[in-house]
């Protein structure tokens, strides 16, 4: 019998660009609160990241009372742009990201999961949009675990499908994503179309260029433990 493995996607960046709206949203909470609106750069350097550890990072001299009123209105701006939109076009899948996902829940050896910065709530309406509930057995988000590259969102995948560690990666396209993979003693692969650059993925045992790579990608790393 096969032994069960587990790949673990994060969202924004890995699966789905929903740049525009995080843009969009980031700059309508700034505004709000008569700040100078950050860089395209700095913004998508914090994608990941929970709300609450991102708005701080972002703006720093801010007060914790605003900070957190920023946090609502970027969470009510997001709302509002993917309601107007619809979620295949405020956060389209990447190239190929649908097929990959397919072909691996094909395999019954193979678990997937999610660990994402987004809400229950944002994940929920992402899903449901794209007709992707089905492919995964675990999915954890901000609202019950530490803020990314802390590793309990994976910690709580491996035990929620019994899969050991050295059986498990993390897909991602931060830094974040990469370092949580390793403080949770996982793989870890970073895709280079996101929101970090290649550079910032030092921590990944392998990077991919096209995510119809990823399968014979994971089939390399494994490929020891068979």
């Amino acid at each position: 019998m096969s032994r069960l493995r587990l790949v673990v996607f994060d969202v924004d960046g890995t699966l789905v660009d929903s740049q525009g709206d995080i843009l969009s949203a980031m700059g309508e909470a700034f505004e709000r609160a008569g700040l100078d609106v950050p860089s395209r750069d700095v913004v998508l350097s914090i994608v990941g990241l929970s709300l609450d550890v991102a708005i701080p990072r972002l703006a720093p001299d801010a007060d914790a009372a605003t900070q957190a009123r920023m946090v609502d209105w970027y969470k009510d701006a997001y709302i509002r742009l993917r309601a107007a939109g619809g979620v295949e076009a405020s956060s389209p899948l990447y190239p190929h990201a649908r097929e990959v996902l397919e072909a691996l829940h094909r395999q019954p050896e193979i678990l997937l999961g999610v660990a994402t910065g987004k809400s229950r709530r944002g994940l929920d309406k992402l899903l449901d949009g794209h007709g992707l509930r089905p492919f995964f057995m675990t999915q954890q988000v901000s609202d019950h675990h530490p803020s990314k590259p802390h590793p309990s969102m994976l910690m709580a995948a491996l035990s929620e499908t019994g899969v050991d560690p050295g059986d498990a990666v993390m897909i991602g396209d931060t830094s974040f994503d990469m370092d949580m993979g390793r403080a949770a003693g996982m793989g870890a692969i970073g895709v280079s179309w996101g929101y970090h650059d290649r550079a910032a993925l030092r921590a990944a045992d392998r990077i991919v260029d096209d995510f119809r790579a990823l399968p014979a990608v994971l089939e390399e790393l494994w490929e020891p433990a068979t």
